[in-house]
């Protein structure tokens, strides 16, 4: 009679999973939430614990109202949210209010919600999908495939300071943000060709809180020097406005430029009964990298896949990134469900290794319009002659938001057309 032996004890059900997505903000809840969504086991590793605070404008745009829409979360302003019309903007001594564009692929409103409260609803969404929920869980590394070096899952400190363990799947997202330890870890390091932002933000207490308007200032200067980017006052509805300001790499005195002192003097010059001092300050000033333009590549390598920030997806154009963290999320799960669903490795990874070609689609022409845009507005002649020029003019304002933005119908008027033909034209190197 043969003797077996017994049965190897089974790893506990958390330390595995069909997917480990690494990063619980918006282009990781989203991709976990599909992925879920579509019945696979996914294991959604965050950092932190929710709710949790991150550097950001806290403005959305009519593309991230969509995304947030798609997904079945509830925008109204009894959850919390807080509509806005459009875009007013001043620069070279004018204001224009400029609405929302009317179309048939976005609505005709934008959004106005705290990270604190974002990050937490879209996670929260990921859990009802199915998605399993890992807070306070750092990722250290990668776990590596000895014969191939492919990355089969992660190693990450346990919450509370516990025992370091390792979680397996079949494929591995890096949703980590700009840094991306993980991408990093694999080889990943951004590339010095594509532009980089910087953002600084803080809250004040102010009687424009309630603005119905997301507010944008065109003019930013350091002593005698205009800078490319731009400030903001985004008003949150709870009494407090967000103010900050986006700098862009293509400036000479990025790098050389104390972002916080450079935020106070702007505000000097704002009317007193806003409120803009230091007594009304409610948070600290914080700031954060605004990772542009596909700025980290390849997108996939060795079953490792990049999403949002920790693949650079932030707009050029605006420096928006949640919409576009969030609708890359939707296109990599769809990717991923597609490519576990196959029979044999080889059809799993082909499937795979279409990732950045897909991403390529939706943003490669876009965002190499905007790598062009960024290295002409780093001109200040160029830049003041832009804003003086432009600011009396409102249907060419009117189409600078459908650009700025992304904003546009497949088919739709002859704005539409011309920034769509513009996109598919841009050359796009990979």
């Amino acid at each position: 009679m043969t003797e077996h032996a017994p049965p190897a004890p089974k790893k506990p059900a958390e330390a595995e999973a069909d997917v480990i997505v690494v990063g619980a903000g918006p282009s990781g809840a989203t991709t976990a939430f599909y992925l879920a969504q579509s019945g696979l086991d996914v294991l959604l590793l965050e950092k932190s614990r929710f709710p949790r605070e991150k550097v950001c404008g806290d403005g959305l745009t009519p593309r991230a109202v969509k995304t947030l829409v798609g997904m079945g979360i509830s925008v109204s302003e009894q959850d919390g949210w807080v509509r806005n019309k459009g875009l007013r903007v001043i620069g070279a001594g004018k204001r224009l209010e400029l609405p929302w564009p009317e179309l048939a692929s976005y609505p005709g409103y934008g959004l106005v919600r705290t990270r604190h409260d974002l990050d937490e609803t879209l996670a929260r969404r990921a859990q009802q999908a199915g998605a399993r929920l890992l807070e306070g869980v750092t990722v250290t590394g990668p776990v590596l495939d000895e014969r191939t070096g492919r990355i089969t899952g992660v190693v990450a400190k346990a919450p509370d300071g516990g025992q370091d363990r390792s979680y397996r799947a079949r494929v591995v997202v890096a949703a980590d943000g700009n840094s991306s330890r993980l991408s990093v870890a694999m080889g990943l390091r951004k590339r010095d060709d594509r532009p980089l932002g910087v953002a600084v933000r803080t809250y004040y207490k102010t009687p424009r809180h309630d603005d119905d308007y997301l507010e944008s200032w065109l003019d930013l200067w350091d002593g005698d020097r205009l800078l490319p980017g731009y400030g903001w006052i985004f008003g949150m509805g709870d009494g407090t406005s967000n103010v900050g300001l986006g700098l862009l790499n293509t400036s000479a005195a990025f790098g050389h430029t104390d972002y916080h002192a450079l935020l106070r003097k702007w505000l000097e010059g704002m009317p007193a009964e806003w409120g803009f001092t230091e007594e009304n300050r409610t948070q600290p000033i914080r700031g954060a990298a605004l990772p542009m333009g596909f700025n980290r590549t390849p997108h996939y390598h060795q079953g490792l896949l990049l999403v949002g920030d920790a693949g650079g997806m932030v707009n050029p154009f605006n420096g928006e990134g949640i919409a576009y963290a969030m609708e890359s999320g939707e296109i990599l799960a769809r990717t991923i469900v597609q490519a576990l669903a196959r029979s044999r490795a080889a059809e799993t990874e082909r499937v795979l290794a279409g990732y950045p070609h897909e991403l390529s689609q939706a943003y490669g022409g876009y965002y190499a319009l905007g790598r062009t845009f960024v290295k002409l507005i780093g001109k200040p002649t160029l830049m003041r002659f832009a804003t003086k020029h432009s600011m009396g003019r409102p249907a060419l304002m009117r189409f600078a938001l459908k650009l700025l933005a992304n904003l546009t119908d497949p088919r739709g008027d002859a704005s539409d057309r011309l920034v769509n033909g513009l996109s598919r034209l841009a050359p796009n190197p990979e």
